[in-house]
């Protein structure tokens, strides 16, 4: 072994690859950077720090009136169950989507029959909807249902339903296809229906995973929300718009804590859960 060996060690094989491999996505990531035109030296410019300063100096001290107050907790209501009334429509849109799309339910997996052809032609237009509900953001989803039901939170709990529902059903799918499906299987040879084979070969294993996504997607929902109120959908996004055209920080700061309430509310409801599930 020569000197140099011994110092620094054997050869690694993969130094080369993923040294390669850093190179490749620094030089694909700086095009992108230029493209969206960031510049990291205009956050530093003293015009732009004094103007920040000012902005975050006005959060300062938070609105607490007890008009206000009201008002926000009817606005943190009407968030609530957008998030929630929108969670429920996303379920009803994509368990039944999941469940027709996830081959291990499939009973013409087992062999070639009569189903086996039709089957397969009957899950792409389940699995185009799911795609084509998820593809679009949720924000686009709030602005078309504005347009149809008006302003106000039924836009809003309708773009989660459709949106989500696609995730929902996408993921829900994948989860049921990752786990076990040895018990799935041997129920369907057995004669079983999908539903049987579904609650007891898939259920028992998945619902941990399937609890903890759901939650998750609730959290993202509250967020989702709040950003869906500035188009005019309701909630806690659409005060905080109209705190933001007066340049009442207060009341943004306000807005914003409660905001960060609700997802330490939504943190604690997961973990929760997923001891019940467990």
């Amino acid at each position: 072994m020569s000197a140099a060996a011994a110092v620094w060690g054997p050869r690694d094989p993969s130094a080369l690859p993923r040294a390669a491999l850093t190179v490749l996505i620094i030089a694909l990531l700086w095009p992108g950077f230029r493209l969206a035109e960031f510049d990291l030296a205009v956050l530093f410019d003293p015009r732009n720090r004094d103007t920040v300063g000012k902005f975050i100096g006005t959060f300062f001290p938070l609105a607490t009136s007890a008009d206000f107050l009201q008002l926000l907790l009817k606005s943190t209501l009407e968030t609530l169950a957008i998030a929630t009334a929108g969670m429920v429509i996303a379920m009803l849109v994509g368990c039944p989507l999941a469940l027709f799309v996830t081959r291990s339910l499939s009973i013409s997996r087992i062999g070639p029959g009569r189903g086996y052809i039709l089957g397969r032609v009957l899950r792409l237009p389940a699995r185009f909807a799911l795609m084509l509900f998820r593809s679009i953001p949720e924000i686009v989803w709030a602005l078309l249902f504005v347009r149809a039901v008006g302003l106000g939170p039924a836009a809003g709990l309708l773009a989660i339903g459709v949106a989500y529902g696609g995730m929902l059903g996408k993921v829900y799918s994948e989860i049921l296809e990752s786990g076990d499906v040895r018990p799935t299987t041997a129920l369907l040879e057995t004669g079983s229906g999908r539903f049987v084979a579904f609650f007891y070969g898939m259920w028992p294993a998945a619902l941990p995973e399937l609890v903890s996504y759901t939650v998750y997607r609730w959290e993202c929902a509250v967020r989702a929300s709040v950003i869906m109120g500035f188009v005019g959908a309701g909630g806690l996004g659409q005060q905080m718009e109209l705190s933001m055209r007066m340049l009442n920080g207060g009341e943004v700061s306000t807005i914003l804590l409660i905001f960060l309430l609700l997802v330490v509310l939504a943190d604690t409801l997961s973990a929760l859960l997923r001891k019940l599930t467990a």
